[in-house]
């Protein structure tokens, strides 16, 4: 049986924003399970403030550890009020109603995401953006000191794209989440850990990984990566083979 991740071996910091990047089947979502709780890795220990998950119950994890999945299966006929308070349960006992203080948090996260004034419409009655934006909002009322999210800009416009990710940089929370766009990786994150064939390839600031000859070994494409003149983020733009070939050869000439 082939193993989905081998050989990691890495230490994230309080309040860090990391983008996990590589090509599909990299092991991006397997690592986010594994740092979840949700699978146990079969050799070695995922440690939370040097305790290892398993020595954690379900309410603790859960009061400490919020995942975002890419694909969430709508609870139809819930208002995005009541599924927003669902972040609620972990520190709650059975039957015990809301509090002014809880309503207050709703709101908060509701307004964050920009679903305010949809708070009483159903979840049915949501687009694929509105409803990963719900799911963010669930997780910020949770209260967890760590946030796990699969792709949370799958399916957003880009004015969302944009207010999502700036919004789990504020947050002050340590922030993990699995990428695709390298640019919007290098805009917000303030690590990078680049995975392939379930491996790490390289972890560091975005400066460190974002290297023309890695992501060319990595992605299978020749690429540039440039520096924005303004705000010095990285960018980087991946070129067809043809695309690389031709301007070599424009450049000898």
């Amino acid at each position: 049986m082939h193993a989905a991740l081998a050989e990691i071996s890495l230490t994230l910091a309080a309040n860090d924003f990391v983008g996990i990047i590589g090509p599909n089947g990299a092991g991006k979502s397997s690592l986010l399970h594994l740092l979840s709780g949700q699978v146990m890795p079969t050799v070695g220990h995922v440690l939370l403030a040097g305790r290892p998950l398993h020595r954690f119950s379900a309410t603790q994890l859960a009061q400490r550890i919020a995942s975002v999945a890419q694909i969430n299966v709508p609870a139809l006929g819930l208002t995005c009020w009541q599924v927003a308070a669902m972040g609620l349960l972990p520190h709650k006992k059975w039957f015990e109603h809301e509090t002014d203080r809880d309503r207050q948090q709703i709101a908060m996260a509701l307004e964050h995401v920009g679903l305010f004034d949809k708070q009483q419409a159903t979840t049915d009655t949501l687009s694929g953006g509105e409803l990963q934006r719900l799911y963010i909002a669930r997780a910020l009322v949770q209260q967890a000191s760590i946030l796990l999210l699969d792709e949370p800009t799958n399916h957003l416009d880009v004015q969302y794209q944009h207010q999502v990710l700036q919004l789990l940089q504020q947050l002050g929370k340590t922030v993990i989440c699995s990428m695709h766009d390298l640019n919007l990786a290098a805009r917000y994150c303030n690590k990078l850990l680049l995975l392939h064939e379930g491996r790490v390839q390289a972890f560091g600031t975005p400066e460190q990984v974002l290297q023309p000859d890695l992501l060319q070994q990595v992605f299978a494409l020749p690429c540039e990566v440039t520096v924005h003149p303004t705000f010095h983020w990285r960018q980087v733009t991946f070129l067809a083979k043809d695309m690389f070939y031709t301007k070599a050869k424009q450049a000898v000439l």
